[in-house]
C-alpha cells in the first residue's frame, strides 16, 4: 500500500489531491490501471486551463446529451475504472434516472479488474451491471484492444452510448456501428472529442451531477422539444467554442499585471 496523504483542508489544491488520493487508492484495489493515473493527469491540465470550471458550452452540450439518453431507446452508460472510482454513486444514479444500465468496459482488462469496478458500482447502489466475464461475448467489429468485448445486451445492442472518459478507438469503432455517442472528455482535441456526437468537455466529477441535473429537468419536456435540443447542438461548433474559451482566457491572463 502507498503512503497515504494527510490533506490540510486550508490546501488551496485540496479537492484536487483528495482525487488524486482516491484514484491511487483506487489503483491500489485493482479499480483503476496505472494508465489511468496518467490519463487523469493529462486531463487535469486541460482543466487549469479552463480555469477548474464548467464552462458555458459544457453546458449546452450537457443538456444536449442528457436529452439524447433521455429519447433513447437503448442507451448504456459505459464505465471505466477512473469513472468508477471518482464517480460510481453519480453513475448509478444517472442509470436510475435516464434509465439506462450500466456496462463494464475496460482498456486493461482481466477479471480482477472486471470485479473490482461491477464491485465499485454495486457498492454504490447498482443493481445490475453488465460487462464482465462471459456475459460480454460480443464484439465491436474493426477494434483490436480488449475494448471490443461488449455484452450483447448491451452496448452492442444500444443505440445511444455514454462514454466517460473514453478512447479514440473505441469512439470511432462505435460510430460506424451506427452508435450515437457521447463522451465527457476535458481534451477538445482528442480523437474521442472530435469524433463524438455530443462531447462535454469537462472534469467528470462536475460533468455527472450535472448531467443529472439536466436529465431531471428535461425529462419533463415532450419529444418535439427534446428533439429541438438536439438540433440546436452542433459539436464541432460546441468544441470550437471551447477551444476560443481557452485561448481567451490565457490572452486575458497573459495581460494580467
Amino acid at each position: 500500500m502507498g503512503i497515504r496523504l494527510k490533506i490540510p483542508k486550508s490546501h488551496v489544491r485540496a479537492e484536487s489531491l483528495k482525487k488524486r488520493e482516491a484514484l491511487i487508492d483506487a489503483e491500489e484495489k485493482g479499480i483503476v490501471a496505472k494508465a489511468g493515473l496518467i490519463a487523469h493527469g493529462r486531463g487535469e491540465a486541460f482543466d487549469y486551463l479552463m480555469g477548474e470550471v464548467t464552462i458555458p458550452p459544457a453546458l449546452f452540450a450537457t443538456r444536449a446529451a442528457a436529452a439524447s439518453l433521455i429519447l433513447a431507446e437503448h442507451p448504456i452508460i459505459s464505465v471505466n475504472g477512473n469513472t468508477a472510482a471518482l464517480v460510481p454513486a453519480d453513475a448509478v444514479s444517472l442509470a436510475k434516472l435516464v434509465p439506462a444500465d450500466l456496462e463494464v468496459n475496460l482498456f486493461y482488462r482481466n477479471r480482477r479488474r472486471e470485479i473490482a469496478v461491477k464491485s465499485a458500482l454495486i457498492r454504490a447502489g447498482a443493481k445490475k451491471v453488465l460487462g464482465t466475464g462471459s456475459s460480454a461475448s460480443a464484439r465491436i467489429p474493426e477494434l483490436f484492444s480488449e475494448r471490443r468485448r461488449v455484452d450483447p445486451r448491451g452496448i452492442y445492442s444500444a443505440d445511444v452510448i455514454l462514454v466517460p472518459l473514453e478512447d479514440g478507438d473505441r469512439t470511432m469503432a462505435l460510430k460506424k456501428m451506427g452508435k450515437f455517442v457521447i463522451t465527457i472528455d476535458l481534451n477538445p482535441l482528442s480523437r474521442t472529442a472530435q469524433t463524438a456526437d455530443i462531447t462535454i468537455v469537462d472534469n467528470i466529477v462536475r460533468a455527472l451531477p450535472n448531467l443529472l441535473r439536466a436529465v431531471e429537468e428535461l425529462k419533463r419536456l415532450n419529444e418535439q422539444e427534446l428533439k429541438g435540443i438536439i438540433e440546436r447542438f452542433d459539436n464541432r461548433r460546441n468544441l470550437s467554442e471551447t477551444i476560443l474559451f481557452i485561448r481567451d482566457r490565457l490572452t486575458a491572463m497573459a495581460k494580467e499585471e
